[in-house]
């Protein structure tokens, strides 16, 4: 039986559990509502994935995972889609080539869909019908697959506007433009003792789930230093740009000096520049022009390093950037530019953060400078769902906070996102960090 963190079994809680699952899993559907069955189909990259796929495999996941679990007589929707839909999980079997993703026009849009409301209707017959024997690992494993979807929720969110930023036409994805009033805020930095901390997820503290490379929960050592007030924004960009920095290699880490020069890069992605000099960048809101005072958004790792730089400062760690965002108020977690704003987008900060660091939770997620590795004592989930994370601590880097494209009810302090240092199309900006000097 997989150990995952939950605060406590569903005994006697089958129907809060099923009210969950409804809600999460009608969240998806309602994300591709504004997308064409054509806009599904998209794959522009190999890291990226059509959104009818993403509909699939999260219900492949459900099938697989509960259904032949728990299911009495259990019988594949599709057998076929067992090897279609898996992702990575080389225990489950086969699976069909990431790359050619977007080459699975059947079966169609429509079917998925019936997929997914067969496969909701079966684990929700299940959820009712499972004995006291039953219901603990039933939904740890239901919890699983709902944080696994919100997942993908972002992911489906961040697809679709690399997919749609290749059409001339830069169709908008949502239409609410302008997103907030725009001010200046100046930059404050906050200043921690540091010492020997706990770090890692506290049910106490996150709530009733965490992934298993949040844990196990451990001391850590952390030297003084200081988090600036703000994440870095669109405006800070533009001088870096301007004062060079994309032709600066005495800024950039080699392998993102090599990552430049390869890409003759000179702008973050979805910018461009017209002959005035003035930016414009393509949104999930279609192409808006470049807010001066808004988070800037979409960098890679060797970006925001080589920005840190530029600044005079360098990328928080991970575990300096848990120690300050458990001392901030509890309503930051909740308050924060998230997917339920409809926004799509970073906003700009409205009021200035005498007290403590701002955006902290949502807006953009905030890249450290930590490596993606176990934590001390690290072990990874029992059975297939054991390749869920630790098969990737490997050349990939943690980012923090969430973002304006993740559920409010997914994020907490423990949170371990990561990517590949090379990654831009996520929803992934900077907040600065410094040594305190004794």
């Amino acid at each position: 039986m997989p150990s995952f963190q939950t605060a406590r079994p569903i005994a006697a809680a089958s129907a809060p559990l099923a009210l969950r699952f409804e809600h999460v899993r009608a969240q998806t559907v309602q994300l591709v509502k504004p997308l064409s069955a054509e806009d599904c189909q998209l794959q522009s990259m190999p890291d990226a994935s059509p959104a009818k796929w993403h509909l699939a495999h999260l219900t492949w996941f459900f099938e697989t995972f509960v259904l032949e679990r728990f299911e009495p007589d259990f019988k594949p929707f599709d057998a076929g889609f067992r090897v279609l839909f898996n992702s990575y999980y080389n225990g489950v079997g086969d699976k069909y080539p990431r790359p050619q993703r977007g080459l699975i026009s059947r079966p169609s849009l429509d079917e998925v869909l019936a997929y997914r409301a067969q496969v909701d209707a079966r684990v929700q017959d299940v959820v009712s019908r499972a004995g006291d024997a039953d219901h603990a690992e039933l939904a740890q494993l239901i919890r699983l697959g709902l944080q696994h979807e919100q997942q993908h929720q972002e992911l489906l969110l961040s697809d679709i506007q690399h997919a749609l930023s290749f059409n001339p036409q830069r169709p908008a994805y949502a239409r609410r433009w302008p997103l907030a009033s725009t001010a200046p805020q100046p930059v404050r930095w906050h200043g921690y003792d540091g010492g020997l901390v706990a770090h890692g997820f506290d049910a106490a503290l996150d709530g009733a789930f965490a992934f298993d490379n949040e844990t196990p929960r451990h001391p850590a050592y952390v030297a003084p230093f200081e988090l600036a007030s703000r994440l870095v924004t669109n405006g800070e960009m533009i001088e870096f740009m301007a004062d060079g920095g994309y032709q600066r290699p005495e800024l950039w880490l080699s392998m993102g000096w090599d990552w430049v020069q390869a890409g003759q890069r000179q702008l973050p992605l979805y910018w461009q520049e017209d002959d005035a000099g003035n930016y414009r960048h393509f949104t999930l809101q279609g192409l808006q022009d470049v807010d001066p005072n808004t988070p800037a958004c979409h960098l890679s790792y060797f970006e925001a390093d080589a920005l840190a730089r530029w600044a005079g400062a360098r990328l928080p760690t991970e575990f300096e950037w848990e120690l300050a965002a458990r001392r901030l108020p509890a309503s930051s977690a909740t308050s924060g530019n998230f997917v339920e704003t409809g926004a799509y987008h970073p906003l700009p900060q409205q009021h200035a953060s005498l007290a403590s660091p701002a955006q902290m939770f949502g807006d953009v997620w905030e890249w450290t400078q930590s490596n993606y590795n176990p934590y001390p004592g690290y072990q990874p989930w029992e059975g297939l769902v054991g390749e869920y994370n630790g098969k990737f601590m490997c050349n990939q880097f943690v980012l923090r906070g969430g973002s304006c494209a993740t559920q409010q009810s997914h994020i907490r302090a423990s949170y371990r996102n990561f990517f590949p240092p090379d990654a831009q199309w996520q929803f992934s900006g900077v907040r600065l960090a410094r040594d305190v000097q004794g």
